[in-house]
């Protein structure tokens, strides 16, 4: 699923557990959140950080890399407790440094708090001056540092039900609408927060007793809770239970969890989630809005065959982000699925460098033929998406000098054509291939004999096809598609 930097950059991820009154003594639960740390790493592989407590003292572990380079058993062992946060980054709006590792750890006059966010606020601008002027220092320019410092700040006297962290945490919410999923941990509960349009993803698990992960799920009482970006990260241990609502602030303590109050949006403003989630950030097996990914991407593939179908004798993708829509692509127009592309996964981001000639060059290390589904054939091939154009040429090279005849390329997504301000680090507008080049001119350009994108219209059908949340209420943003943001805004500056 890992996109190199020549596409969109991944978002981060968040994860938070706690122990009930009957989590086992003397066991910490610091290595399920590693674990479901490592279900994430796919949003972000830059830094990531655990952070827990026993109900008296935090205990700390932060770096940079991935999870299985940042943790080990000894460091693990330092990180007790019942209950605990974790984070996996990649920048969005800061750069890649330790400072900026997630999640931040403050002492405030209210206590002590830890806090892991996904997203980005679009008006941390104005809220920056707003905190700085209340003579509260930041160390970062980190939106989630903002955030954390925020919280510590007292709503105006007698609004949004006084200065409790309930209180607060309404009072953060007042201050930006989106985009934010947070998990803020004090010394003896967890809140999990979604920002008022659900932009960003957020469920909750069930931490099973041994016994029911051995022999399958029941409603026996939980040993915990688990709340996480992407249900991916409950794994055998932890049973998905539903999505976070928007603007829902949820407590998690010893005695279970509970709804403290749902933050509605302005009157006649929809839901905004990402639907990029579903074409591209997200792993296939996730749940979003009471469907898999998998299944939404297969819809993908469908539709996209239904707009823009075209005669070929094999149906194949770039791996491993066009496989659902590939499978659906070729169910729908009856021409058989093949694999036209082997994948060197030792070949990663590492690799990557900022020149266009290096960056075609890592596609013929990354990437090889299977000649026996390419020569002399006619291919369809499938990709999730095109950002910059400059990878799909020389994998197209490659095609032709394998043999194939023809190369029909067609995209499972509409083209990306405008920024988004609410955590997807898109590139500049100007290196966007579809804001200079139209579908014909980017088949020349890019060596194919056809290219053609999924409607918008098509997407929302596709995403919207099965989709249900208990509340009703579903709604997405394509933005980035466009340029129609959430709220009516035009611009960044609009905020």
């Amino acid at each position: 699923m890992s996109k190199n930097a020549t596409g969109l950059t991944h978002e981060c991820g968040v994860f938070g557990a706690i122990g009930t009154e009957f989590w086992p003594e003397n066991v910490d639960i610091s290595q399920i959140i590693m674990i479901g740390l490592e279900a994430l790493q796919h949003r972000g592989q830059e830094s990531s950080g655990i952070v827990t407590t026993n109900g008296t003292s935090f205990h700390t572990q932060k770096g940079m890399g991935l999870v299985r380079n940042v943790f080990n058993s000894e460091n693990m062992k330092k990180l007790q407790g019942s209950m605990g946060i974790g984070h996996t980054r990649y920048s969005t709006s800061c750069a890649s440094d330790q400072v900026n590792c997630q999640p931040f750890f403050v002492h405030s006059i209210h206590g002590s708090l830890a806090v892991a966010h996904n997203g980005e606020l679009v008006n941390k601008d104005g809220l920056r001056k707003m905190v700085l002027g209340r003579g509260v220092g930041l160390s970062t320019h980190s939106d989630s540092e903002l955030i954390t410092q925020a919280l510590c700040l007292n709503p105006p006297e007698g609004e949004i039900n006084g200065p409790n962290w309930p209180g607060r945490i309404k009072h953060l919410m007042q201050l930006s609408p989106l985009s934010y999923s947070i998990v803020i941990m004090l010394k003896d509960r967890i809140y999990v927060v979604r920002d008022p349009y659900g932009n960003r993803p957020l469920c909750l698990g069930k931490i099973l007793p041994i016994s029911d992960r051995v022999n399958g799920f029941n409603d026996t009482q939980a040993e915990g809770w688990a709340v996480a970006s992407e249900s991916c990260a409950f794994l055998t241990h932890i049973r998905y239970v539903r999505e976070v609502y928007p603007g829902e602030i949820i407590e998690m303590t010893r005695a279970g969890i509970k709804t403290i109050d749902i933050i509605d949006r302005p009157e006649g403003k929809a839901p905004a989630f990402c639907i990029f989630e579903y074409v591209y950030f997200a792993r296939p097996n996730s749940i979003f809005e009471g469907q898999e990914v998998y299944s939404v991407r297969a819809q993908c593939g469908r539709q996209l065959a239904i707009e823009n179908p075209v005669d070929a004798d094999i149906v194949g993708s770039v791996p491993e982000s066009g496989n659902a829509a590939a499978h659906g692509f070729a169910k729908q127009s009856n021409i058989p699925f093949g694999e036209l592309l082997t994948k060197n996964t030792y070949v990663g981001r590492s690799f990557i460098q900022p020149t266009t000639r290096l960056r075609q060059l890592n596609v013929s290390l990354k990437f090889s033929p299977i000649g026996v589904n390419v020569a002399g054939k006619r291919l369809i091939l499938i990709d999730d998406s095109i950002v910059r154009g400059n990878t799909i040429g020389p994998i197209i090279k490659l095609l032709r000098k394998a043999g194939a005849t023809e190369v029909h390329i067609r995209v499972a997504s509409p083209p990306l054509q405008h920024p988004c301000y609410m955590g997807i680090n898109i590139p500049t507008k100007e290196e966007l291939i579809a804001n200079s080049l139209d579908s014909t001119d980017l088949a020349s350009h890019v060596g194919a004999d056809s290219l053609e994108y999924l409607s918008v219209d098509g997407l929302v059908k596709a995403v919207q096809r099965n989709a249900k949340m208990e509340n009703n209420k579903i709604g997405h943003c394509t933005a980035c598609l466009t340029g129609e943001y959430p709220d009516g805004i035009s611009s960044k500056e609009d905020w």
